[in-house]
């Protein structure tokens, strides 16, 4: 599952941050008030991420189940691979996010690559992630953020 471009799913999900009680009652409110609190780099602007990740979502749901959504933008937001990330959030409560599987939303996992391959290359992690019963367990239960990225540590060493 690895390749040249890509970077560590652990070290993505470390930098972009594991951020809990995230409110609001519409996927807009949730978004909003995720983006305020990520620590994004300078190079891209909270108003023009909410706008990306909103115009995606308005092409299709990006929730893939198991209350889980993994908005993302396009296109690349930023040019640089150390500005890459991932960033792991918990809502307040249970959002409709319009899922296939009806069931709502209570995970968010953001998503930030500075290409479509890059981008392709974590979305593949992420999903291969999230249908392993334990790390849905842990997405379930709102473990600690170390305890998160222990799994994903772990998992990606059976990657290489």
């Amino acid at each position: 599952m690895e390749c040249s471009d890509s970077e560590s799913l652990a070290v993505l999900v470390s930098r972009g941050g594991i951020y809990q009680d995230i409110p609001g009652y519409t996927v807009r409110e949730v978004l909003l008030a995720f983006s305020d609190r990520l620590s994004l780099p300078a190079s891209v602007k909270r108003d023009s991420l909410l706008t990306a990740v909103l115009e995606r979502e308005a092409l299709m749901s990006t929730s893939i189940g198991r209350g889980i959504a993994l908005p993302h933008p396009r296109t690349p937001l930023v040019t640089e691979r150390g500005e890459q990330l991932v960033a792991l959030g918990f809502t307040r409560r249970p959002v409709d996010w319009n899922a296939l599987d009806g069931r709502a939303v209570d995970t968010v996992i953001l998503i930030l690559s500075a290409s479509a391959k890059m981008h392709l290359h974590t979305l593949s992690k992420i999903n291969f992630l999230c249908r392993l019963n334990s790390f849905a367990a842990l997405l379930e239960s709102r473990a600690a953020g170390e305890e998160i990225i222990r799994m994903i540590e772990a998992t990606e060493k059976t990657w290489i």
